[in-house]
């Protein structure tokens, strides 16, 4: 086996691993908020998580029906042997999982509507790309975005004045007005830029970071801490019904802002947040980041 076909063989298992077994962090933060749960639907909609987890293994399913649309998050060294072509790898990946893992038809091409039949279509895998200078290796976030995690996901750009209350309220109401449809408990993402576009970016990428980690700004992490009480005390438990709380963690990704403008956005992840990350050397030998344990 070449260097590509070994690639691609490891990027199939992978997505299919990601499929089917949630990374360590969100198993352990969910058995962490299983156990303080109070409220017995809560609790008992846990027992059934958990008893679906380990039926995606046992049988050989996903862990949801809905296995999303799958978006790759690529830091790419320039000296990687395959950094030409990376993109109709990951193309190739995507279509050979929908036959193989299988994954559910979720990519429906816009104005035409027409579901494609195969994950792909028109940017279809979504591929983002960050460039890492002297480098021969590659490391990959592997993420399935459902249509109930995805449907809250909010950005907006405030007037300055608005502070950092004013994000706080922002990332509140949407949680209030939305979040019980992206099936809690949720990891929460928040970015803060300066427009809706680069708010949205870092929002999506906050979401993709372990849970339990804090951003290295004290004051970033001071506001991860105040939101992650501030939300899991407002009652959602998990699936939306009442509970002791419906928040896995909030993670805030910033970047400097134009001082004119505020941008801020909120991207959710659900209950199955189903996240991987794997890393590949110039050789294409591979290491899991969030799987311990496991190989493909």
């Amino acid at each position: 086996m070449n260097t590509t076909e070994k690639f691609l063989d490891t990027t199939v298992k992978f997505i299919n691993l990601v499929a089917k077994v949630l990374p360590d962090d969100v198993v352990e933060r969910l058995k962490e908020l299983r156990e303080n749960e109070t409220v017995a639907m809560s609790k008992a909609i846990y027992d059934s998580m958990f008893e679906n987890l380990d039926k995606a293994v046992s049988l050989d399913r996903p862990i949801c029906q809905d296995t999303g649309v799958i978006q790759f998050y690529v830091r790419v060294g320039t000296k990687f042997p395959l950094i030409d072509e990376i993109g109709d790898l990951l193309y190739k990946a995507t279509l050979e999982a929908t036959e193989t893992v299988p994954l559910r038809h979720n990519a429906v091409e816009t104005f035409v509507e027409k579901n494609t039949g195969t994950n792909t279509g028109k940017k279809v895998p979504y591929i983002d790309y960050e460039i890492v200078p002297n480098s021969s290796n590659l490391e990959m976030d592997v993420y399935m975005a459902g249509g109930g995690c995805s449907l809250p996901g909010r950005s907006t750009v405030m007037m300055p004045s608005a502070g950092y209350e004013g994000i706080a309220a922002f990332v509140a109401d949407t949680m209030v007005n939305w979040g019980i449809n992206a099936c809690p408990p949720l990891v929460i993402g928040v970015g803060i830029g300066t427009c809706v576009a680069s708010a949205a970016k870092l929002a999506k990428k906050a979401s993709l970071r372990r849970v339990g980690s804090r951003n290295p700004e004290p004051k970033a992490a001071e506001m991860e801490e105040a939101l992650e009480k501030a939300l899991g005390n407002i009652g959602i438990g998990a699936q939306g019904l009442p509970g002791k709380s419906g928040v896995m963690c909030v993670n805030i990704e910033n970047m400097a802002r134009h001082p004119s403008a505020l941008g801020a956005a909120v991207s959710f992840g659900c209950w199955a947040h189903r996240r991987g990350t794997i890393s590949f050397d110039k050789n294409m030998d591979y290491t899991l980041l969030d799987h311990k344990g496991v190989t493909l």
